[in-house]
Parts: structure tokens; sequence; C-alpha cells
């Protein structure tokens, strides 16, 4: 799947490491000290030196970008995963670093910044986009709702993919509704519910057919 998608991975990576030009063009108007960690009240309580934040961040975004693409090459069942829902994992890691690292620029250049909300409103996107491939997603080791009862029985791996695919939606729909009254815990919270329960569903569904 990488073979075919090489120019694609270029270019994606390409995208992930363009904070870096960004950074070096306000190299001088940025502090030495950067905040890059935002606690519960939008105040940030972690800091890291310019270079780290300039380079470091998209370089690890980069390697996570690397290991999707790798790990989703290598399933077992990779002919199972379609080239749409291959080009979504391509293009997580570069948006979150284009929103992230230049979310902290923005920050660190003194302009206010509501991070909750950002955070609300990035999650609540992924999750949209997610909860409409997430149904076409036949069984696989990589993506999707991975519990062993779901990958033994192609019945439950549907149905539960339906199930999910509409908790992402709805979650996504909620997280970017509610963003502007979240603050981190809230964000979490919206955030693990559309994961939970399509695998308490998966689960109850196993029970129901070996019962």
């Amino acid at each position: 799947m990488i073979r075919q998608h090489k120019k694609m991975l270029v270019f994606t990576s390409i995208v992930t490491l363009l904070p870096i030009v960004i950074g070096l063009l306000l190299w001088k108007q940025l502090p030495d000290s950067v905040a890059t960690h935002f606690g519960a009240d939008n105040q940030p309580n972690g800091y890291s030196s310019k270079v780290f934040a300039v380079f470091g961040l998209p370089f690890i975004l980069l390697m996570i970008h690397f290991i999707c693409v790798v790990v989703t090459n290598i399933d077992p069942k990779e002919k199972n995963i379609s080239k749409k829902v291959f080009q979504v994992v391509l293009w997580i890691c570069p948006l979150v670093s284009l929103v992230v690292c230049n979310m902290i620029y923005v920050y660190n250049l003194g302009y206010q910044l509501n991070t909750g909300v950002i955070g609300g409103v990035l999650i609540g996107a992924l999750y949209l986009i997610l909860g409409n491939f997430i149904p076409k997603i036949k069984p696989n080791y990589s993506i999707g709702f991975r519990v062993p009862w779901a990958l033994c029985d192609s019945e439950n791996w549907y149905h539960t993919h339906r199930f999910g695919g509409k908790c992402m939606v709805i979650g996504g729909i909620v997280l970017i509704a509610t963003s502007p009254f979240q603050n981190v815990w809230i964000l979490l919270v919206l955030a693990i519910i559309p994961c939970i329960l399509p695998v308490i569903y998966s689960y109850l569904y196993y029970r129901k057919v070996i019962d």
C-alpha cells in the first residue's frame, strides 16, 4: 500500500514538517522559553525550548506519522483497508501538526487562544470524518474497534462499526457544539465516550449471539 501512495506519503510528510518553516520565519519573535502545554484553566503549565518547539514537535509527529503508515501497511488483513481509509490515516498527523504547532506559535506571540475550543473543534472534526468512514471498514488489525469478539465475527464487526460510525458523528457534533464551554476534563470525557460505547455494544452483541 505504501508503494501505491508513495507520492502522497512524501507530500503529507512535507506538510507535517511545514511548521518548521513557519517557526523559522517567526524565530526572532518567539520567546526562548515556549509554552507548549496547557492546563484545564487554559493557562500554560509546561514550557519547552524554542528549538524543541520549532523542530522537535513536528519531527515527533512525523515519526508518529510513519509509525501509523507502517503499522497499517504490515497489517495481515491490509487488503481489507480501502484506499480512502488509508488516505485518512495519511492526513491525520499532518493536520494535527499544522493546527497544534501554529496554535503554539500564535499563543507565544502574545495572542490569547482558548485551547479547549481549538481542541474540541479539532477532535470533533476528526470524529466527523472518521464517523463517515468507519462503517465501511472491513475487519483488520489496524483501524477500527479491534476487539476480539468483533475480529472473530464478521457480523459483529459490521454492526459494531455501523453503530460506532453513528457514535463518532454524534460525538463530533457534540464536541464542536460545546467547544466554547469546555475545559480539558470535559473534552476528555466527550472524546472517550464515542470510543467506549461501540466496544460495549460489540460485547453485548457477542453475548447475545453465544446465548
